[in-house]
């Protein structure tokens, strides 16, 4: 009897030995974890990742790409990571050494170099599409599951395209002349507004001769509307609207960029109402 006792105490004790160590081990995940460079790439891979990854955005939304400067933990957080995604533009220079300072030989370095402006509904396809293609290299056993996703994504942006067109049909913007940022330019031809010339934000403070191109073109051409990039900087064109007596206007080329703004269907959705508002002034 007292063997038995004894027996089962030692079982006993091995059992809650057993459970405490593994309370105290740190958890297995299968997620695929990612970092992306901006949160145009994140808001993409969550759509087509779904729970399958796990991801982490360095570039905050308000922010130029090309004006940011990399903080320790973005460090650790590559250092962690298997994937990290980005767009392949000239202003992601701050990669290269973010890469070298992580030392992760784990990680797979992708750019997904897709052309155009990313708000736009038929890069957004064109991304979705090559992040479905990442996301399947970088973990093969649920490449099915990504290319289905992003279909269904493909469809909801198709959807909200149709949505949009009509609304900018509606109010005619095809009538209305703009001088614009360079970085809102194509976005605001897609819309089927009138682009008559395009400013770097810089020419605004630093070429004054520049200015007064503007000045003349949007004179001749009645130009009503004037478009800043709000990721370069709020009310580059400020002045200019003021002098053609023009609206001004600020639009994001990020989710996130305004408040509210979070998903890529929220960002575009925000950005015509903004165009509408100022149209029908």
């Amino acid at each position: 009897m007292k063997k038995a006792v004894i027996v089962a105490l030692a079982v006993l004790i091995l059992s809650l030995v057993a459970f405490l160590l593994a309370g105290c081990s740190s958890p297995v995940t299968s997620e695929l974890k990612v970092v992306s460079s901006t949160s145009l790439l994140e808001y993409i891979v969550r759509q087509v990742g779904g729970d399958k990854v796990d991801v982490v955005n360095l570039v905050p939304p308000i922010n130029h790409p090309g004006n940011y400067d990399v903080k320790p933990g973005d460090i650790q957080t590559l250092a962690n990571a298997r994937l990290f995604i980005l767009h392949g533009w000239p202003g992601e220079g701050y990669a290269d050494k973010l890469i070298a300072s992580a030392d992760n030989p784990n990680l797979t370095v992708i750019k997904a170099s897709v052309n155009g402006n990313w708000m736009i509904p038929s890069v957004q396809m064109a991304a979705t599409g090559k992040v479905a293609e990442i996301l399947g290299e970088a973990d093969s056993e649920n490449a099915a599951a990504y290319q289905n996703s992003a279909a269904e994504y493909k469809q909801r942006i198709q959807a909200k395209e149709a949505d949009i067109k009509a609304k900018l049909a509606e109010a005619n913007v095809s009538q209305v002349n703009v001088i614009s940022s360079a970085r809102q330019a194509d976005f605001l031809t897609w819309a089927g507004l009138n682009v008559v010339a395009q400013f770097n934000t810089t020419d605004m403070t630093d070429k004054p001769q520049v200015v007064q191109e503007l000045v003349d073109t949007g004179r001749q051409a009645g130009v009503t509307l004037i478009v800043n990039n709000l990721q370069d900087g709020k009310d580059a064109g400020k002045a200019l609207a003021e002098e053609l007596g023009a609206e001004n206007l600020n639009l994001s080329n990020f989710p996130g960029g305004f408040d509210d703004t979070e998903t890529w269907e929220k960002a575009i959705d925000r950005n015509i109402e903004l165009i509408l508002g100022a149209v029908a002034q």
